[in-house]
């Protein structure tokens, strides 16, 4: 069976709800609109569904104008951001052990993500002068990253989830893992196996396997936190102390990716 990309992910907003795409450019730092905005507290550090699951219940969407950010449950309930910042006021901020430069991008964003969480918060964007680097001991070309969690993409089997859920009383979706691309007709966690891959004629280096945290527990529909899947990943992907599930993976290319492209295993 022919392996494909068979879904394409971005969350533009770090944290907030991810969009499905059937087409996606490549960029250095990760897909283009890929987690280059991010929300942060009164300290200037970024602020994730680890601490406040209730973001999962903000989605967004990729308007002309720019980005929709919207209460899933109710629509109408929204703040529209500009792709061009507003505001532009330049703020250091602080993601995991990275500080790195920002600006800000809207009163509006703010007020509307503050009501909405009840915390003192602020929407940044990353500027295309900004540069905050992958790990150089996984990243062999100094490669940028975005306000990711450490890499520019990240790539996991539909096989390796369907292997999941086969040990799960309840079945989850992809989205627990936030991926990028989803790639079918492989065997569970081939993706381990690989080193560099096409997607389409676009190449990538798979650089190392991604550990998961408690983000997974998380259920996507309802913000409530569980024991799984970590739970029952740990019990076969447990490397150390860490769970591993997908693959980070780097960008040779740029260009267009979509839904059923082609992926070959080049090494």
């Amino acid at each position: 069976m022919a392996m494909i990309l068979s879904e394409i992910w971005v969350y533009p907003v770090k944290s907030l709800g991810g969009i499905r795409l059937s087409k996606a450019l490549t960029e250095e730092r990760g897909l283009q609109y890929d987690r280059r905005w991010m929300i942060i507290d009164e300290e200037n550090v970024f602020i994730t569904q680890r601490a406040y699951p209730k973001m999962a219940l903000i989605d967004v969407a990729l308007l002309e104008e720019g980005l929709k950010i919207f209460l899933r449950a109710d629509p109408h309930d929204f703040v529209l951001v500009p792709y061009k910042p507003v505001t532009a006021l330049p703020v250091t901020v602080k993601v995991w052990d990275d500080t790195t430069e920002a600006v800000t991008v809207s009163d509006d964003a703010d007020a509307w993500l503050s009501r909405q969480l009840g915390l003192d918060l602020r929407l940044v964007v990353m500027p295309d002068s900004t540069e905050r680097k992958a790990d150089p001991r996984y990243a062999q070309h100094d490669e940028n990253v975005s306000f990711a969690d450490g890499f520019p993409y990240l790539v996991i089997s539909q096989a390796s989830l369907d292997d999941l859920n086969g040990r799960l009383a309840q079945p989850i979706e992809m989205r627990r893992f936030r991926p990028n691309f989803v790639i079918s007709g492989t065997e569970p966690f081939a993706e381990d196996q690989w080193k560099q891959i096409t997607i389409g004629n676009l190449r990538f280096e798979v650089v190392k396997p991604c550990a998961r945290c408690v983000l997974t527990t998380i259920d996507p529909k309802t913000s409530e936190k569980g024991a799984e899947p970590l739970k029952t990943l740990a019990t076969y992907r447990r490397n150390g102390n860490k769970i591993l599930f997908g693959q980070n993976v780097t960008v040779q290319d740029f260009g267009e990716l979509k839904v059923g492209d082609r992926v070959t295993v080049l090494e």
